[in-house]
């Protein structure tokens, strides 16, 4: 079934018709589409612009149509044009001419406008849940692990000792964020478009607000032509997604160097790990170097939207219809990455033995050596050169600076007295630094307060969202 024919003199070529064609991915927002149609034709029905009994009939056929979609018992015939042709379609062969009234007031233009975001709407709701879910489990990490010793790096060079809950905190930090992001989406993009018609709206006598408040909007689009045409909301989603799996992809890269021979700081659990075909000692970092690739597909959604939508005139064009299958896959995407790497996560062992080594045996500790100096009255110009000596000093010896004896020092530095050895420790150089955002145990420990807080908040307040009818 076509939607359209009427002033066309021969079939559409068969070829043309194919490439033309989109129920084979836009299938995928069939329930979207058709409580979208629940919502029209309540409100044609309260605008009498259906009787009372044609609103019943078509409403009460469109349930069964969507809770036969739903358990997968009716089937969706990919031989029509769209989604809406079949459901309409379906909609007929079941309740006859009535069924033919479903379209009043209605372009597929607004229609498939309101099923994208009515599908968008769904997806980060369920992007949100598993960031929680994510969140969660870096949190529990946290408030294991303050006490856990691990070198900090810059330049992937150990620099600073440092905490394994502090540095889950920069990544709870970054999935906040992605989380906030998600909200701030939602909140924009959350105007029904439906009631637009093609363009420039309609004749009927339409209650848009109605319509809008049945859907779970906060209200109407307020223009036509941008509310069949926009795809804003869709590239900010895909820019969002983008940016969640960059934030896993950096967490996977050093899941990757953390699981090697040479770091030996993880283990990761043998449900999320692979071996090899031909060497039977390897087991590898695969879900996360998965991650790490699938961060690419997602951005080259983006990118392709992107490069869609820049030449595009008002209003509605074909091209548009190119928004749906990379987007869809790109959802698919990071939702499967999420729910992948939380179980990972979730499922490792850290070895805080091999953390703290690390960072007692790569002068992390150096900066410290350098402040203790300038504490007892050494310019902090001197102290810096000072303490480089002594690395030079302890590298020649293959030896950490806490293994130096006092003599040592103060061969180097006269200024150096017993109490160097404790304020060069691990444990004094961590917890001596209790600003805000340091990894000091007291700051940590308010820091996890906070998270443990902003986790108990409900996703449906903070958007304040209206009840969908």
């Amino acid at each position: 079934m076509n939607l359209w024919g009427g002033r066309f003199t021969k079939p559409t070529n068969q070829l043309v018709y194919d490439f033309n064609a989109s129920i084979k991915f836009d299938k995928t927002f069939a329930s979207q589409d058709i409580k979208g149609s629940i919502g029209h034709v309540k409100m044609l029905t309260k605008q009498e612009i259906l009787t009372q009994e044609e609103g019943q009939l078509i409403e009460k056929t469109l349930k069964e149509i969507l809770n036969e979609v739903e358990n997968e018992t009716l089937e969706i015939d990919e031989s029509y044009e769209d989604i809406h042709s079949f459901v309409e379609s379906t909609l007929i062969d079941r309740i006859g001419d009535t069924g033919k009234k479903l379209h009043t007031g209605r372009s597929r233009n607004d229609q498939v406008a309101l099923d994208m975001r009515l599908y968008t709407k769904d997806q980060i709701e369920m992007l949100n849940t598993l960031l929680v879910d994510l969140l969660k489990t870096i949190h529990d990490i946290m408030k294991e692990h303050v006490d856990t010793i691990m070198p900090g790096f810059t330049h992937l060079q150990k620099a600073q000792p440092i905490t394994l809950a502090h540095h889950m905190g920069a990544y709870f930090e970054m999935f906040r964020r992605d989380r906030l992001r998600l909200q701030d989406i939602f909140k924009r993009m959350n105007y029904c478009p439906l009631g637009s018609g093609a363009l420039a709206g309609t004749t009927y006598p339409l209650d848009r607000e109605y319509t809008a408040e049945l859907l779970g909007f906060y209200g109407p689009t307020l223009n036509s032509m941008d509310g069949v045409s926009d795809r804003d909301y869709l590239i900010e989603f895909l820019s969002a997604l983008s940016t969640i799996m960059m934030h896993l992809s950096r967490f996977s890269e050093e899941v990757i160097i953390w699981n090697s021979n040479e770091y030996q700081f993880v283990e990761i659990d043998d449900a999320y790990s692979t071996g090899s075909s031909i060497m039977p000692q390897k087991k590898n970092p695969d879900i996360a170097e998965l991650v790490r690739g699938k961060t690419g597909r997602v951005y080259g959604a983006l990118m392709s939207l992107l490069t869609t939508m820049k030449g595009i005139p008002l209003a509605y064009n074909k091209d548009m219809q190119e928004d749906k299958e990379l987007s869809f896959d790109a959802m698919d995407t990071a939702k499967g990455c999420l729910a992948l790497f939380n179980g990972m996560l979730a499922t490792m062992k850290f070895n805080k033995e091999k953390m703290h080594d690390s960072a007692n045996k790569g002068f992390t500790n150096a900066t410290d050596a350098a402040d203790y100096l300038v504490n007892h009255g050494v310019p902090f110009r001197d102290a810096h050169g000072i303490v480089g000596r002594i690395v030079l000093y302890c590298l020649d010896k293959k030896i950490a600076i806490d293994d130096m004896s006092l003599d040592e020092l103060k061969a180097i530095c006269p200024v150096f007295e017993e109490d160097i050895y404790e304020a060069i420790s691990m444990e004094t150089c961590v917890n001596k630094r209790l600003t805000v955002g340091a990894p000091g145990k007291d700051a940590m420990e308010k820091v996890i307060a906070l998270h443990k807080e902003y986790l108990s908040k409900d996703w449906q307040d903070e958007l304040n969202l209206p009840e969908e009818a």
